[in-house]
């Protein structure tokens, strides 16, 4: 379960929450990017994790990510979540590439 300011959130299942890392504004040179401009992190810190999946014979298997892992997923994974005034978001396990 995520605490931040009051705010819960408990992801059902196979769900991961994860604060995306911000966007880089500058470019190596020194040149500021706009909004428009800045692409979106693949990579952040897992906030909240499921409880795991359910094997058809009613077994739980835990997932193996875990509250506060850096973590690495796919451009187009997952859907993004507004909680309060945090921006996050919400994905299954299966689209998380790494953890670092």
């Amino acid at each position: 379960m995520a605490k931040k300011q009051g705010i819960n959130i408990v992801p059902l299942g196979d769900r991961v929450v994860v604060r995306r890392e911000s966007a880089e504004e500058t470019t190596a040179g020194g040149i500021v990017l706009p909004d428009s401009a800045q692409d979106k992190p693949q990579r952040g810190e897992v906030v909240a994790v499921g409880d795991g999946y359910v094997k058809s014979d009613g077994d739980k298997i835990a997932l193996t990510v875990q509250d506060g892992d850096k973590v690495i997923f796919g451009s187009y994974a997952g859907d993004e979540i507004q909680i309060g005034d945090e921006e996050l978001l919400l994905l299954r396990e299966s689209d998380i590439l790494a953890t670092f």
